[in-house]
């Protein structure tokens, strides 16, 4: 039954038959025959079929619910007993905004070296897709804004707090200011994250309520190409103050604050939301914590 709800879950995450298969490593017989065997067992149908994968039925969204939680709650359990005989060991997977990267090995290299058998894979994703990864089971954990958006039935650390500062090449309009108002940052020529960012959208609205237009001539989802750009001189960014300092930016790259209003917006670590946390989930929140309670972020 397990198997049978993990290829399920797979299902429902691919949309189709044989990425599913793939994704679970088994044929794609092999993987329609189990959820036909799940129905029988279930009584019900659980997936709208025709030539392809057309979704699931009402009683298939219902059942996908109970997959996530059975699924989980089995990890959970199969990764305690490895605790339990080995010492914590296993793989992390990790999705955070952009805007998060920098600071994630401030988490994962204390991590690592009080667990060495524990490894790690992170992706760089929006907002939205965080959470839908950690609700389909994709990843352990993420990185996002905690507030803004509606987060769901998840358990937060809260890390820290964006303020925004424009960031330009010496020389460049603005660029011999203390301080600059988001109104003045609307009319200079910018590079900014992809409208599907939360980071961008709260920059939107910032500009917007200042009463500045929002028209960036250069966009994208990778913060190192907006500050690429913003080297060259020739475009200016606005950026979180932690991310810029962290590219140890030339004394020729100024970081000025944008002020009225002072803007700032809670950044933390997200986790599902269920007790008991997996042995790996657990000390990645204590880890996160700790971090908190020792350092400035």
């Amino acid at each position: 039954m397990i198997d049978k709800l993990e290829f399920f879950i797979a299902l429902a995450n691919e949309k189709h038959f044989g990425r599913a298969a793939e994704e679970c490593g088994i044929s794609q017989p092999t993987l329609s025959a189990a959820i036909r065997q799940l129905e029988d067992q279930l009584g019900v149908m659980l997936v709208q079929r025709g030539s392809r994968f057309q979704g699931l039925t009402p009683e298939g969204q219902r059942v996908l619910e109970w997959a996530r939680r059975i699924v989980g709650d089995a990890r959970t359990m199969r990764e305690e007993m490895r605790a339990a005989r080995r010492g914590l060991s296993g793989h992390i997977r990790l999705a955070a905004i952009p805007t998060a990267l920098a600071m994630l090995s401030r988490i994962t290299t204390p991590f690592q070296e009080r667990h060495p058998g524990v490894t790690f894979s992170i992706v760089s994703r929006n907002s939205l897709q965080v959470l839908s990864m950690l609700e389909n089971l994709e990843i352990d954990a993420g990185i996002t804004y905690l507030e803004n958006e509606p987060l769901g039935r998840v358990t937060t650390v809260p890390l820290y707090a964006e303020r925004y500062h424009l960031i330009t090449a010496a020389g460049s309009p603005l660029s011999d200011r203390d301080y600059v108002t988001w109104r003045e940052v609307g009319d200079l020529r910018l590079c900014l994250l992809t409208a599907d960012m939360q980071n961008r959208r709260i920059i939107n609205r910032h500009l917007t309520e200042a009463g500045a237009t929002v028209h960036p001539t250069l966009e994208s989802n990778s913060m190192i190409v907006l500050f690429s750009h913003v080297r060259t001189g020739r475009w200016a960014s606005i950026m979180p103050r932690n991310v810029a300092k962290s590219f140890g930016f030339p004394v020729e790259i100024r970081m000025i604050p944008i002020v009225e209003p002072e803007a700032h917006h809670l950044v933390g670590l997200v986790a599902p939301y269920r007790e008991p946390f997996t042995p790996l989930v657990s000390a990645l929140l204590h880890e996160a914590r700790v971090l908190v309670r020792d350092e400035e972020l």
